[in-house]
């Protein structure tokens, strides 16, 4: 894959179409996006049908996927790719496509089909990557305007886009990690109240008062206040590792995960012999009364490892994952 990826790429656009039929059949009434590889966060494009998808493979892609015919298409780094550096963030003066692991993702709606796509990046260095999307006409174009270096010692995972030009992300680490809070002057500082037990996808409510964190090391969901005091911390136990956390049309939250019967088992499905008792899982979540809904249940194989991400997409729910995954499962949303 690897080797076609990078012979196109020197020639111009990339469209991935899916695996050979006999593996992109459906299972059942589950359905498949294939093509993507490792496609770890996805994020919706407001008022167009694409989807973004984060590769997160050493020298990874970020992926254009359209959701009328389930084709993909690289759209960064590509030969073609703009640069246009924004003046707050001066601490990047170039963009660098070699040595790039996508990761985490979040999209800030913008106006008139502009929009600003944020990126957890890991490789090269490490950083929060800062795009302009222009998906007016056609597969969506990226513009790299710009990014924040990490913290020294600091590990990002996932990201949110806050109200104003700032972005908080995910410092996961266990037994303890803890929220980073970047604003153009002042730079990242750490969020008040956010040590958890392996903080990993995350969320900011529309007004920004609130983090919606998954817990992947407690199993749960974690609610935080943002900018109040004393600080506030709830959570819900959705008996999972929680992943990636996304907003489904309703209001209510996604949060998607794995869960393994033990370490044994683990360890033989990621080292591709059998995946016996490793299973996906989606929950929906009350953001309010912090109630939770197990929607999503599937049992790992051969195509598809970790479940890490759940996005609905129209009446279906798209689960990405990692560890080589070349597709997208797609269930019938409850």
């Amino acid at each position: 894959m690897l080797t076609r990826v990078l012979f196109l790429a020197a020639i111009g656009g990339l469209v991935l179409a899916a695996p050979s039929a006999a593996q992109c059949t459906p299972d059942g009434d589950i359905q498949f996006v294939c093509g993507p590889v490792s496609p770890e966060d996805l994020v919706l494009v407001p008022d167009t049908p694409w989807v973004l998808a984060s590769g997160m493979e050493d020298d990874g892609y970020l992926y254009a996927i359209d959701t009328r015919n389930h084709r993909s298409t690289v759209i960064f780094p590509t030969p073609t790719y703009g640069s246009r550096p924004d003046a707050i963030f001066g601490e990047c003066s170039r963009p660098v496509t070699g040595g790039f692991r996508p990761h985490g993702l979040s999209l800030r709606p913008g106006a008139n089909g502009r929009h600003t796509l944020y990126v957890v990046r890991h490789g090269a260095r490490e950083a929060i990557e800062v795009f302009e999307v222009d998906a007016r006409v056609g597969t969506p174009r990226l513009t790299w305007r710009g990014c924040a270096e990490a913290p020294e010692g600091v590990t990002f995972n996932s990201v949110t886009a806050l109200p104003g030009r700032g972005f908080a992300a995910t410092h996961f680490n266990r037994p303890v990690g803890e929220l980073w809070e970047w604003q153009p002057g002042d730079g990242w500082t750490e969020v008040p109240g956010s040590k958890l037990n392996g903080p990993n996808g995350l969320v900011s409510s529309p007004d920004g008062r609130w983090f919606y964190i998954g817990g992947w090391g407690t199993l749960s969901l974690v609610r935080l206040s943002r900018g109040q005091t004393p600080v506030q911390q709830d959570s819900v136990d959705v008996g999972f590792h929680v992943d990636n956390v996304r907003w489904a049309p309703d209001g209510a939250l996604l949060a998607a995960g794995h869960i393994w019967d033990d370490d044994a088992a683990l360890a033989q499905c990621l080292g591709r012999q059998e995946c016996d008792g490793v299973t996906s899982r989606v929950a929906k979540v009350d953001p309010e009364r912090l109630t939770a809904e197990e929607i999503v249940r599937y049992p790992s194989n051969e195509h598809f490892l970790m479940g890490t991400v759940g996005l609905q997409v129209g009446d279906e729910i798209w689960l990405g994952g990692i560890a080589g995954a070349d597709r997208i499962v797609r269930f019938p949303a409850p």
